[in-house]
């Protein structure tokens, strides 16, 4: 990376720093299926909307967005949790804290928690990996959302996943791909290690799998982001799926009004109109 635009990186990591700091803390917590803590926030009424983060990140990174914004004042209720190892959830670091899918049983239990009957649920990037995965044994999710993401993740030996274990946990010498995610991590005080463990024990979900989820998906990525594969691939595996293409690249597309609008029409009952879907 850049020597300048890392500097500036760093000044802008501080500057959300200081402005989320001055947000009033408004998480809850629960405890799920093994002891560890689980921090959400819980804000609005009306039809659930689960929102998921992606890698190195916590669901406070949907504060600022579009989306977030658009779906309270539609008079949606919008549940955000911090995965586990990130945010304000616990970060243990042992490795069995995070093997067999524990983000998911983490997001059933959520569920379980606040006595949700349905809900719409949205991922991006690493979110939409663990989202993934939940649509293959959660019934109570009526529509879902894939943002940032091909089809690459379900592959056990991906490339890149086994990269940014590696980079992470130390077993290998940073690259031009990892050098920048693992300096801003240090930058931002994120745990290297629990972020090599949620990358060793990323969520995989078969083609097979992604084949039997019934519910309405969109697929919703920038026209400048193939990071995690082509979406047009991950759309073919999913039968009742849609995909759209937005401006944007993986870093910025979820923050976006286009990405909101993308959403908002999808979750809409407008959509299944058009689409014959009942």
């Amino acid at each position: 990376m850049n020597k300048n635009r890392f500097v500036f990186l760093l000044f802008l990591v501080s500057l959300i720093t200081v402005l989320q700091a001055q947000e009033p803390d408004n998480h809850q917590y629960f405890t799920s299926y093994d002891g560890v803590k689980i921090a959400f926030t819980d804000e609005g009424k009306g039809s659930p909307v689960l929102l998921l983060h992606g890698f190195i990140n916590s669901g406070s990174s949907w504060n600022k967005t579009v989306l977030k914004r658009e779906l309270l004042e539609r008079r949606y209720r919008v549940i955000v949790p911090d995965l586990r190892g990130n945010g304000h959830s616990d970060q243990p670091e042992a490795a069995e804290a995070y093997k067999n899918d524990a983000e998911v049983k983490d997001l059933v239990a959520l569920a379980d928690h606040l006595r949700l009957k349905h809900y719409i649920a949205l991922g991006y990037s690493r979110g939409s990996i663990v989202l993934a995965k939940l649509l293959t044994t959660e019934k109570r999710i009526t529509k879902s959302i894939l943002g940032g993401m091909g089809a690459d993740f379900t592959n056990p030996n991906w490339d890149r996943r086994m990269a940014f274990a590696d980079a992470f946990s130390g077993r290998a010498e940073l690259t031009e791909m990892t050098e920048g995610a693992v300096q801003y991590a240090q930058s931002i005080g994120a745990n290297l290690k629990v972020l090599g463990l949620l990358q060793d024990y990323q969520p995989v979900t078969s083609k097979a799998a992604l084949s039997q989820i019934k519910i309405p998906v969109l697929i919703v990525c920038g026209d400048m982001d193939l990071d995690n594969g082509d979406p047009s691939t991950l759309k073919l595996l999913i039968p009742n799926s849609t995909q759209k293409i937005v401006k944007g690249d993986h870093n910025n597309t979820y923050k976006q009004e286009n990405f909101s609008q993308a959403v908002l029409h999808f979750i809409s009952e407008d959509w299944f109109e058009l689409q014959g879907i009942h």
